[in-house]
């Protein structure tokens, strides 16, 4: 899979909470946890399970940063 998304983290798929349309896919990407909303059916094509890795790719159109 080649993309043009620069921010790709690998990670391992550790929940997956499935609802009506949505599916909350929990990683692990190095100890950090992210947390994934695709659709159920997306989730279904890519056969995503407790324990697969993947690749997280991160596309936004901007980044907020928060100081304490």
């Amino acid at each position: 899979m080649r993309l043009s998304a620069r921010n790709q983290i690998p990670a391992r798929v550790t929940a997956i909470t499935r609802g009506e349309a949505t599916a909350n896919v929990e990683l692990d990407a190095a100890g950090i946890r992210l947390v994934a909303a695709i659709t159920v059916e997306a989730a279904d094509e890519l056969g995503l399970t407790e324990g697969s890795e993947v690749v997280a790719v991160i596309k936004a159109s901007e980044v907020m940063i928060g100081v304490k």
